[in-house]
């Protein structure tokens, strides 16, 4: 096999980091990270607590191999650990990601909203990120610097606080804060390289795999990219190892030693349910699965996390007694003259139709976008999005 390039990232060895140095030679990682406020506090306030937490699990304390997982469509991120590089990963925790932007399938150029998938390590660690604590994933990798924009691939994904997003990993700031401390007392340790691998589903769970594959029966490209991610998947799954990732010479990953998988059950199908109201709609046609540009909200990327926080505050209003936030997943299409169409609530919670039926309303009235391009072209394009929706604070 040839023109192969590995993804050492899974191995921690090789390629520059960008992360954060310490400014005074001598002076190590961790006591960097305690001369800036945020890190400093949840070191004194979280340290303790992940010990105990170590030590009720009979895990080493700190550990000095960390390796994370994402899983878009299940909106979980899992945090493994060991101390030796031989031994097996052991899953210390699993948090839950509260909000999602775009839709499953690699990231492939910037303003996409789009969640990278692939392989990936810890890059950057930002102590006065906007959204509390943050680190960054290398994206564009080496596979996705020949498949995505030349010119445009994107940058900047972060896995941060917060609970918003358009286009990274967020999780609470409580979380944050916990594995910010994990990744910094392994790279203190030498772990330069965190790997960091975001998958689309999780292969294991019946509900995700039916999502996939309807998703992906209409494209075999996404399909492929799909069937090798699982590859690795399946090897960690099956080893509790990293797998050894490759870059084919037109961008393709490839595992290798993938173990056999195992046959799935046919269970019999399950009636259909109703779908979710629909509201403003429009027959809008074929819908493609490429643009040369994606949509903009009026005034950008800035001003659509701005309009989503907004919303989400005003629709507090309509949450019920004892909640105080939850987080609703619509999709909708944006047409080609730029009018939002279609909406679906795809996740909220039980029974909250009255809900579901006002966050559509608002939301068919957020103005008209730019609308995506394909071959110089405006096209209908179908757009994914979380809202984070919680009571007002008074």
């Amino acid at each position: 096999m040839k023109n192969l390039v590995a993804i050492t990232v899974i191995f921690s060895f090789s390629f520059g980091v960008v992360a954060q140095l310490p400014s005074k030679a001598g002076t190590s990682f961790i006591d960097y990270q305690r001369s800036f406020p945020r890190p400093s506090e949840a070191l004194q306030k979280k340290a303790d607590t992940l010990h105990k937490q170590f030590v009720a699990k009979k895990l080493q304390w700190p550990a000095k191999y960390l390796y994370i997982r994402s899983f878009k469509y299940d909106s979980q991120l899992e945090v493994w650990v060991k101390n030796d590089i031989k031994d097996k990963f052991q899953l210390f925790k699993t948090y839950k990601v509260c909000a999602l932007a775009g839709t499953l399938g690699p990231k492939r150029m910037e303003g996409d909203y789009q969640v990278p998938e692939g392989f990936y390590y810890i890059n950057e660690f930002n102590p006065r990120s906007n959204y509390y604590l943050s680190l960054g994933i290398n994206y564009p990798n080496a596979s996705d610097k020949i498949l995505s924009d030349s010119l445009r691939p994107g940058s900047e994904i972060f896995i941060h606080g917060s609970c918003v997003t358009v286009g990274c990993i967020p999780i609470r700031d409580e979380q944050i804060d916990e594995l910010y401390i994990l990744a910094v007392h392994a790279k203190d340790q030498g772990q330069d390289f965190i790997p960091v691998h975001v998958f689309p589903i999780r292969f294991n769970v019946e509900k995700s795999e039916k999502f996939l594959e309807n998703l992906t029966k209409d494209d075999p490209a996404l399909k492929k990219f799909a069937d090798r991610l699982q590859d690795a998947f399946e090897y960690f799954e099956n080893y509790k190892q990293l797998p050894v990732v490759m870059i084919g010479d037109k961008g393709q990953y490839i595992i290798n030693e993938v173990p056999p998988r195992k046959p799935k059950k046919v269970a019999p199908e399950k009636p259909v349910k109703k779908p979710p109201m629909v509201h403003k709609t429009r027959n809008v046609g074929t819908l493609v699965s490429s643009v040369n540009k994606w949509p903009e909200f009026p005034g950008g990327t800035e001003a659509f996390a701005k309009y989503l926080e907004a919303l989400g505050k005003e629709m507090g209003t309509f949450l019920p007694e004892g909640i105080k936030k939850i987080y609703v997943q619509v999709e909708f299409v944006v047409d080609k003259d730029g009018v939002p169409v279609n909406f679906k609530v795809l996740k909220s919670i039980k029974d909250g139709d009255e809900l579901n039926d006002e966050l559509i309303v608002r939301m068919e009235n957020m103005g008209t976008w730019k609308p995506a391009i394909s071959e110089d072209k405006p096209v209908a394009k179908k757009m994914v999005q979380t809202v984070t929706i919680q009571v007002p604070e008074k």
